[in-house]
């Protein structure tokens, strides 16, 4: 996880003591972002010596890593370049999503944020313990399903979770204190991340999904509700990790309880199983609900939007639930509670990975862990 202020993607170079490690960032992020190059180009683009480029583009060809792809088409007379790329495949990630409230679900995914494999578990009333236990199972029958060399995994989990992987409290799940990464990395032998899930989804989207280069806030609707944020270039965690966690805002005092032991809170009507309890209700009018809800949410939405100058709003989960009348009356709220100048860029909009934009972000944990990418 990259720590507040710290840019997700490295764009320059770094003298210090980890600089081949950085220098060899650079070169994978380059290689990730923009596709194949020559040596000589990623020496131009990322300001390195040609060099150290022909020493680290060696390094990582001999690792398996990075392949040489031959010469561009259309090359012109003479010696033409050498293009080098990322081999996708040469090693897997298996990612987690325990966001659901039926299921833990996980995939087998390559270097390029592409499933290769999936694999759910029913939760069936799982909590504390046994639901640690189901995750470590989930993940050793995920590794079992690659032959490739498995980078690391990455968790996507409901709750507050630290830096160093320990889900401070998820009281859906029952976790409290729980350290999940170090638990999993111990039983498994391999690097393990473990982040919020809305702050996994927001890395998703950031990376795989179509934002643009100003502040995202990607809300997560599932078991819970949660936000996970990234501004100007950087993962926002917040004081004791808990930035985002704005399911737990009160919207209605008279409301329900929550999971957290207060009344009302916003995940209270918009968590996916409550709004689906409701929407079941004999002789409910569907569209009147979920507007009702929109409304709650962009009056929740708008002082954050206001406040932050949000760019871009993504609201990830059941696309039943979340698009149309609830993301219209969302975004309407926002509007007429924000001035024009925060909210005239706002794009109000589901995400363009659909499901699985937490597995996916539980990629990025691994890519940007352990190649420093993302």
């Amino acid at each position: 996880m990259s720590p507040v202020g710290r840019p997700l993607r490295p764009r320059g170079k770094l003298l210090q003591e980890d600089a081949r490690r950085h220098h060899r960032s650079l070169l994978i992020q380059q290689l990730f972002r923009e596709g194949p190059a020559s040596r000589a180009d990623l020496a131009r683009t990322t300001g390195l010596t040609r060099v150290t480029v022909s020493d680290l583009v060696g390094e990582l060809v001999g690792e398996g890593l990075v392949e040489e792809l031959g010469a561009p088409a259309g090359a012109r007379v003479g010696k033409p370049p050498t293009l080098v790329g990322l081999a996708p495949d040469s090693t897997h990630i298996v990612a987690l999503d325990l966001s659901a409230d039926d299921r833990m679900s996980g995939a087998v995914v390559n270097l390029l944020g592409q499933v290769q494999a999936r694999h759910e578990l029913e939760i069936g009333g799982a909590r504390g313990a046994d639901a640690v236990e189901l995750v470590h199972r989930l993940a050793s029958e995920l590794i079992a399903m690659t032959d490739r060399p498995v980078l690391g995994v990455g968790v996507g989990s409901p709750g507050v979770v630290d830096a160093g992987g320990t889900v401070v409290d998820a009281p859906n799940l029952a976790w409290t204190d729980t350290p999940l990464a170090a638990s999993l990395a111990e039983a498994l032998g391999l690097p393990v991340f473990v982040a919020n899930d809305a702050n996994t989804a927001v890395l998703g989207e950031h990376t795989f999904g179509q934002t643009g280069d100003g502040g995202l806030m990607v809300l997560r609707v599932g078991i819970g509700v949660g936000a996970g944020l990234v501004l100007e270039g950087a993962l926002l965690h917040g004081h004791l990790a808990a930035a985002g966690e704005i399911g737990h805002v009160t919207v209605d005092p008279d409301g329900e309880v929550c999971a957290c032991g207060r009344r009302g809170c916003l995940e209270t009507i918009l968590a996916a199983p409550r709004l689906r309890r409701r929407l079941a209700e004999p002789g409910i009018d569907r569209d009147a609900v979920l507007t009702e809800v929109g409304e709650r949410l962009g009056a929740t939405l708008a002082p954050v939007v206001g406040t932050l100058n949000i760019h871009e709003l993504v609201l990830s989960g059941p696309t039943e639930l979340l698009d149309g009348p609830l993301r219209e009356a969302a975004d309407r709220v926002i509007r007429e509670r924000t001035m024009p100048v925060s909210s005239a860029g706002l794009a109000v909009r589901t995400s363009t990975l659909g499901d699985d934009v937490v597995l996916v972000g539980a990629a990025v944990l691994v890519l940007s862990g352990q190649l420093g990418v993302s």
